[in-house]
């Protein structure tokens, strides 16, 4: 499946106010997220290497105990095991990129 059209994707509601649209190759998984405002995500940590990229709104987001305030063009690494947290300030649209597959989200 080279190609994927996002708007014939069901989006998914893992966590309450952060639905997603679940994209995956076989070695990485992409999750393009809409977040309601005051969503929180709470802390949690997986084996998965992540990339996270605002591309609208503003996300507070904690790696590590380490919070910044993430606005479009910022972008967070988050290593394996690492705990990580966050809360939707705005509305938000964000994108993050997880190695190996997310099984969980298949």
């Amino acid at each position: 499946m080279p190609f994927v059209e996002l708007d014939r994707l069901t989006p998914v509601e893992p966590v309450a106010g952060f639905r997603a649209r679940f994209v995956h190759s076989d070695n990485m998984t992409l999750a393009f997220w809409e977040v309601e405002p005051g969503a929180e995500l709470p802390e949690h940590a997986h084996p998965h290497e992540q990339i996270s990229a605002v591309l609208e709104g503003r996300f507070e987001l904690t790696v590590a105990g380490e919070t910044r305030l993430l606005e479009p063009g910022m972008v967070a690494v988050i290593p394996p095991n690492v705990p990580h947290s966050g809360r939707a300030h705005t509305r938000c649209r964000i994108l993050d990129a997880f190695h190996p597959v997310r099984e969980d989200f298949r």
